[in-house]
């Protein structure tokens, strides 16, 4: 099969065009959430904040298929928050994008809320002082202070949610499923098509895969340095 044929065929493009919009969802979620997080966790101690960032952690180690069994349980059609969001949207969000983005934000918050963390604690605590004595607000010192110096963090925490979020299989399999033109991301496609014997997809989209990864992370290495 010629690229030609691959870039004018539907069936191979859209699952590409799926992950895409999958994973910049879930990367920009990951980011909105891993900054509330660390909002009201950091400078703080409360009985229960170990087990609390062990939580929000705990995606990072668990079998993909954990988390999307433990998301197809909580926001199934027969669960609370599931016959919450039917009648609110009327529909159930499992075999859905929507079902998509919200696994693939799970498996990716834990990188990102852990990359914002090591960036921003390594931010001196004398700005903060001097800023605090200036009467400046906790937000304030958060935004002129905490983000602008914690950039390459958070930086490389987006480029490994991104790349964790693209790559994401078990959890969105379970929780999403796999339909074509809805919630076929390229690693479900890849699985499909080795199954039906399809070799020139599953190569195509292998090799797109590899070529984000490994440029997602040499740009997370230069910004380390």
């Amino acid at each position: 099969m010629t690229l030609a044929h691959l870039l004018t065929d539907e069936n191979f493009i859209s699952p590409i065009v799926i992950s895409l919009k999958v994973s910049i969802s879930a990367t920009l979620l990951s980011f909105i959430l891993a900054l509330i997080l660390h909002f009201l966790l950091s400078g703080k101690y409360f009985r229960g904040k170990t087990i609390l960032e062990a939580i929000i952690m705990m995606p990072m180690v668990l079998p993909p298929t954990v988390v999307g069994f433990i998301l197809l349980i909580t926001f199934g059609k027969e669960s609370f928050a599931g016959k919450v969001i039917t009648a609110v949207f009327h529909q159930p969000i499992i075999f859905t994008i929507y079902a998509a983005i919200t696994a693939s934000t799970l498996v990716a918050l834990p990188l990102m809320y852990q990359s914002l963390k090591i960036g921003i604690e390594q931010i001196p605590s004398s700005l903060y002082h001097v800023a605090q004595i200036d009467g400046a607000s906790r937000i304030r010192m958060f935004t002129r202070i905490t983000l602008p110096l914690s950039k390459a963090a958070i930086l490389t925490g987006i480029l490994l949610s991104f790349a964790r979020a693209i790559g994401e299989f078990g959890a969105t399999l379970i929780f999403a499923g796999n339909i074509p033109g809805i919630t076929e991301t390229m690693p479900t496609a890849i699985y499909v098509a080795i199954e039906n014997n399809h070799m020139d997809y599953a190569y195509a989209w292998v090799f797109i895969m590899i070529t984000m990864s490994f440029v997602m992370m040499i740009a997370t290495q230069v910004l380390k340095r």
